[in-house]
């Protein structure tokens, strides 16, 4: 079975009966507390987007020790009906975005879901730098658990009992503000290990490549603005992309690095894809692009470096949009 492994060399920070997450943890003495707090949100939405209305719902924040959250998601997904919406968030490489938003317009089965949580089990529930969660329109649920750790569920008014039922077997309590990680000044880490030479053991990035095509994630930014956290529109940046090429007539897989500026994730898109295939063209085979597999934008000072690094006579960037430097990676 094709997993994840954690590098055994860690060690897991406790501090007043709460275990944390190897990958996220706190740097400096605080006072966590275990429970949850409840709150209500009135129906919002126009019906107009991808998504219907949220409905009237309660919202639970959980805090609860690190070795128990996956039991304790198991049993929250017992209210969520047989497909489902997948939902990823990674801390990525972006200089302008923390957080890499990832989600399925396509229902997936339910077992799919679950399936593949408990085969990377260490990515999904001792990482730091991930976040997952699953969705639902009938009944309206949304269940996540982020980076921290810390598991929030969204649910119709008629669903609050189950929750709260679930939430007293694992003798978790309404409180007053619960505290993880996040309440004090903590450290985000990647935890796992890829062996080398051991194809049923995948790393950090090939996990989000499999659960992209698995899950049908997409990800979630406008592809025709160029936009910081804050909402500030940046005009050209510089761009990294890479993609996965496939061959028609044999079993191989390569990959296309791509530097670039462009405007738009969606005009990095073409530009990146333009540029794979002049790359093809000088392929005596017949190669085709089967997905962008990293496409994040890159800081001026670091793209110039990136370049250097690569050829140390590279010609001086251009100022307008357009493919920088292509190669094949790996």
């Amino acid at each position: 079975m094709v997993t994840c492994m954690v590098d055994a060399s860690l060690t897991r920070v406790k501090m007043g009966g709460l275990a944390f997450p190897l990958g996220a943890y706190p740097v400096e003495t605080m006072t966590p507390k275990q429970g949850y707090d409840i709150i209500f949100e009135a129906a919002d939405g126009d019906n107009e987007g991808e998504w219907e209305e949220w409905p009237d719902r309660y919202v639970f924040d959980i805090v609860i020790s690190a070795e128990r959250v996956e039991s304790l998601v198991r049993h929250l997904l017992s209210i969520l009906p047989g497909r489902v919406y997948p939902i990823l968030d990674i801390l990525g490489h972006d200089a302008y975005r923390e957080v890499d938003p990832y989600i399925s317009y396509e229902l997936v089965g339910l077992d799919r879901f679950t399936d593949t949580i408990r085969r990377f089990r260490g990515f999904f529930f001792e990482d730091g730098l991930v976040g997952f969660g699953a969705m639902s329109d009938e009944p309206f649920v949304y269940l996540f658990v982020d980076e921290h750790k810390i598991v929030t569920i969204r649910c119709q008014i008629e669903q609050r009992d189950k929750v709260e039922a679930i939430l007293r077997a694992f003798d978790l309590e309404e409180v007053e503000k619960p505290a993880g990680a996040d309440a004090a000044l903590h450290e985000h880490r990647s935890v796992l290990v890829a062996p080398p030479e051991n194809e049923e053991i995948l790393g950090f990035e090939e996990i989000i490549e499999e659960l992209r095509g698995h899950w049908q994630l997409l990800l979630n930014v406008d592809p025709e603005s160029n936009v910081d956290d804050e909402g500030n529109e940046l005009g050209i940046t510089e761009w990294r992309l890479l993609a996965r090429v496939e061959y028609e007539t044999e079993p191989v897989i390569r990959y296309v690095e791509v530097f670039l500026r462009a405007s738009c994730l969606g005009e990095a898109e073409a530009l990146g894809r333009e540029a794979a295939d002049a790359l093809f063209d000088a392929d005596q085979r017949e190669p085709s692009l089967a997905a962008v597999v990293e496409i994040d934008r890159i800081g001026p000072k670091d793209f110039g470096a990136i370049l250097h690094e690569i050829d140390p006579n590279h010609a001086t960037i251009p100022t307008g949009t357009g493919v920088v430097f292509a190669r094949w990676a790996g």
